[in-house]
């Protein structure tokens, strides 16, 4: 059987309502503070939930007027996101032969389709912009990548809900393991603050009503939360075949080691009770890494703070890791920078590289009351310093959805 090659994490390009680019994203980490304020994107009287997570981002610091002007929110992010994961990578100047760009997004560009239904409606179809029918589908983020870049290698957008993300990153890395493709950019991008959009979400009461308290609206694990909080933002991972990598110096923050996706087939909004297809998919990820749940040190959780997936997730996780569950460290970050639906298992793929190289966990932001089913190791507000060798990053979404990474520190 042809050995298996591995696959290395040497660029990062996250833009979060924490902070841009590594630096950025990881003081936003360390300061611990939630970025969820009262929406400001549109005029939200009238929601039930009031609040969100939005990015500060500049497009013209990444690509021209024209360019920025030919590209909606959505895609412009993309692309923003992409080039700043080439520039941390050393291949700006260098972008690899043959390298493809897989991408996730839940939504795509909907938010821009509901902006330009407006001037429809309210002018005629001579006032809807030409680049509608080029911004709306979830792959306008991988192709204007592609289109920018030059990237002639495999080229594929999914739309699995809020896993889009992590499936991304999985499917790239198999690729560059299998000796398909030596180097691939690979992540999430969204950018779902509009009204409709926004409010598709607000009907089936799965938000969050804290309008009073923003910054403490997004509470994973917490015993009075009340749903997520919405975000927009997006990362993409440069993946490299690790001895190419190796050869050219390139800083490697971490391996991908592992990777599964299952299905509940159960319900399209709820998680199957028993957390059964979500712990299959942590088990198939450390099966596909060839390790054992005991070597399992960290994970990035799903901890979408909704009454539901909290504690279904944790019984998950003690089905995966059995008695080791206990002396696991469990970090949630969506307190910090909210749920940006397909674009969250990418930020947190990032966050979760960085934790690897850097040994420190992130806490949960505004745990304050741990619900009693989620007895786990749950890292608190403030985090904690930890030398962390292996860790598994979980994203579940809509349709019962569920995928795994298992990330190894950079080791030779």
């Amino acid at each position: 059987m042809k050995e298996q090659r591995r696959v290395a994490i040497t660029g990062l390009g996250p833009i979060t309502p924490i902070g841009n680019g590594v630096d950025g994203l990881w003081d936003g980490v360390m300061r611990g503070t939630s970025a969820v304020t009262g929406i400001t994107r549109f005029d939200a009287a009238g929601f039930s939930s009031r609040v969100a997570a939005e990015v500060d981002f500049e497009p013209l610091d990444f690509m021209t007027p024209k360019k920025a002007h030919r590209l909606d929110r959505f895609s412009q992010i993309a692309l923003a996101s992409a080039l700043m994961a080439l520039a941390d990578a050393g291949l700006a100047d260098a972008v690899p032969s043959g390298m493809g760009i897989y991408t996730g997004s839940a939504l795509g560009g909907i938010a821009f389709a509901e902006e330009q239904h407006v001037v429809f409606v309210d002018r005629g179809i001579r006032a809807v912009s030409p680049m509608l029918a080029l911004s709306v589908f979830g792959g306008a983020s991988s192709c204007n990548i592609a289109i920018e870049l030059g990237l002639n290698g495999p080229s594929v957008a999914n739309a699995n809900s809020c896993a889009s993300g992590t499936i991304a990153i999985g499917e790239a890395a198999r690729l560059i393991r299998d000796g398909r493709a030596e180097a691939m950019l690979a992540g999430g991008v969204e950018a779902p603050l509009a009204p409709l959009t926004f409010g598709a979400f607000d009907i089936i009461k799965v938000l969050s009503g804290r309008n009073d308290d923003p910054a403490a609206a997004s509470r994973p694990f917490d015993r009075d939360r009340d749903g997520f909080v919405m975000a927009e933002g997006g990362a993409t991972l440069v993946l490299e075949e690790w001895e190419r990598a190796a050869r050219r110096g390139a800083r490697i923050y971490a391996e991908v080691l592992g990777y599964a996706t299952t299905n509940d087939a159960h319900h399209m909004t709820a998680p199957r009770p028993d957390g059964a297809q979500a712990a299959r998919a942590m088990t198939d990820a450390l099966a596909d890494a060839n390790l054992s749940p005991e070597a399992v040190d960290a994970i990035n959780a799903h901890a979408s703070s909704t009454v539901l997936n909290d504690p279904i997730e944790c019984l998950a996780i003690r089905r995966a890791l059995c008695d080791h569950a206990d002396h696991v460290a469990i970090s949630g970050t969506k307190g910090l920078h909210g749920h940006a639906l397909g674009a969250t298992g990418a930020i947190e793929t990032v966050i979760g590289a960085l934790a690897l190289e850097r040994g420190y966990l992130p806490g949960c932001a505004n745990l304050e009351n741990i619900d009693p089913a989620c007895d786990l190791d749950i890292v608190p507000p403030g985090g904690r310093d930890a030398p962390i060798r292996h860790l598994v990053k979980n994203s579940f979404g809509f349709g019962g959805i569920n995928a795994c990474l298992v990330l190894g520190a950079a080791l030779e």
